[in-house]
Protein backbone atom coordinates (compact mmCIF):
# COMPACT_ATOMS: atom_id res chain seq x y z
CA UNK A 1 0.00 0.00 0.00
CA UNK A 2 1.22 3.49 -0.80
CA UNK A 3 1.15 6.36 1.69
CA UNK A 4 -1.90 8.63 1.47
CA UNK A 5 0.31 11.64 0.77
CA UNK A 6 1.79 9.97 -2.30
CA UNK A 7 -1.65 9.07 -3.67
CA UNK A 8 -2.82 12.65 -3.16
CA UNK A 9 0.30 13.91 -4.95
CA UNK A 10 -0.32 11.61 -7.94
CA UNK A 11 -4.00 12.62 -8.13
CA UNK A 12 -3.01 16.28 -8.02
CA UNK A 13 -0.39 15.75 -10.70
CA UNK A 14 -2.92 14.02 -12.95
CA UNK A 15 -5.43 16.82 -12.40
CA UNK A 16 -2.87 19.46 -13.36
CA UNK A 17 -1.92 17.50 -16.49
CA UNK A 18 -5.55 17.09 -17.47
CA UNK A 19 -6.31 20.77 -16.94
CA UNK A 20 -3.24 21.74 -18.94
CA UNK A 21 -4.31 19.63 -21.88
CA UNK A 22 -7.88 20.87 -21.88
CA UNK A 23 -6.82 24.50 -21.53
CA UNK A 24 -4.98 24.25 -24.83
CA UNK A 25 -8.15 23.26 -26.63
CA UNK A 26 -10.64 25.55 -24.90
CA UNK A 27 -9.01 28.89 -25.57
CA UNK A 28 -9.49 30.62 -28.92
CA UNK A 29 -6.33 31.05 -31.01
CA UNK A 30 -6.41 34.85 -30.79
CA UNK A 31 -2.66 35.37 -31.24
CA UNK A 32 -2.39 32.91 -34.12
CA UNK A 33 -5.29 34.55 -35.96
CA UNK A 34 -3.74 37.98 -35.46
CA UNK A 35 -0.33 36.77 -36.64
CA UNK A 36 -1.88 35.29 -39.79
CA UNK A 37 -3.82 38.48 -40.59
CA UNK A 38 -0.72 40.61 -40.10
CA UNK A 39 1.46 38.34 -42.24
CA UNK A 40 -1.12 38.46 -45.05
CA UNK A 41 -1.32 42.26 -44.82
CA UNK A 42 2.48 42.58 -45.02
CA UNK A 43 2.62 40.24 -48.02
CA UNK A 44 -0.06 42.26 -49.79
CA UNK A 45 1.75 45.52 -49.06
CA UNK A 46 4.92 44.04 -50.56
CA UNK A 47 3.07 43.16 -53.77
CA UNK A 48 2.26 39.49 -53.28
CA UNK A 49 -1.00 39.83 -55.21
CA UNK A 50 1.11 40.36 -58.31
CA UNK A 51 4.26 38.34 -57.59
CA UNK A 52 3.08 35.47 -55.38
CA UNK A 53 -0.64 35.13 -55.97
CA UNK A 54 -0.61 31.35 -55.45
CA UNK A 55 0.90 31.54 -51.95
CA UNK A 56 -1.20 34.55 -51.00
CA UNK A 57 -4.41 32.80 -52.08
CA UNK A 58 -3.43 29.73 -50.07
CA UNK A 59 -2.81 31.93 -47.01
CA UNK A 60 -6.19 33.60 -47.40
CA UNK A 61 -7.90 30.23 -47.84
CA UNK A 62 -6.27 28.87 -44.69
CA UNK A 63 -7.33 31.98 -42.79
CA UNK A 64 -10.92 31.62 -44.01
CA UNK A 65 -10.91 27.99 -42.90
CA UNK A 66 -9.50 29.05 -39.53
CA UNK A 67 -12.28 31.63 -39.13
CA UNK A 68 -14.94 29.00 -39.83
CA UNK A 69 -13.37 26.59 -37.37
CA UNK A 70 -13.18 29.36 -34.77
CA UNK A 71 -16.87 30.12 -35.26
CA UNK A 72 -17.63 26.42 -34.76
CA UNK A 73 -15.56 26.30 -31.56
CA UNK A 74 -12.99 23.97 -33.11
CA UNK A 75 -10.06 25.86 -31.61
CA UNK A 76 -7.40 23.26 -32.34
CA UNK A 77 -8.32 23.22 -36.02
CA UNK A 78 -8.55 27.01 -36.09
CA UNK A 79 -5.11 27.31 -34.50
CA UNK A 80 -3.59 24.85 -36.98
CA UNK A 81 -5.09 26.62 -40.00
CA UNK A 82 -4.10 30.05 -38.72
CA UNK A 83 -0.51 28.84 -38.40
CA UNK A 84 -0.64 27.46 -41.95
CA UNK A 85 -2.02 30.81 -43.14
CA UNK A 86 0.91 32.64 -41.57
CA UNK A 87 3.44 30.26 -43.15
CA UNK A 88 1.88 30.66 -46.60
CA UNK A 89 1.78 34.44 -46.21
CA UNK A 90 5.46 34.41 -45.30
CA UNK A 91 6.11 32.23 -48.36
CA UNK A 92 4.27 34.82 -50.45
CA UNK A 93 6.35 37.60 -48.94
CA UNK A 94 9.59 35.72 -49.56
CA UNK A 95 8.67 34.99 -53.17
CA UNK A 96 7.64 38.62 -53.71
CA UNK A 97 10.91 39.87 -52.29
CA UNK A 98 12.84 37.48 -54.52
CA UNK A 99 10.92 38.60 -57.58
CA UNK A 100 11.29 42.30 -56.89
CA UNK A 101 14.77 42.35 -55.38
CA UNK A 102 13.42 43.69 -52.06
CA UNK A 103 15.05 42.77 -48.76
Amino acid sequence: MQPAGFQTFIKGLLLVALLSLTACETTPPVQEMSDARQAIAVAKEAGAEEYAAFHLKAAEDYLDTAKKALDDGAYSEARRNAKHAKVKALDALKETESSTGQN
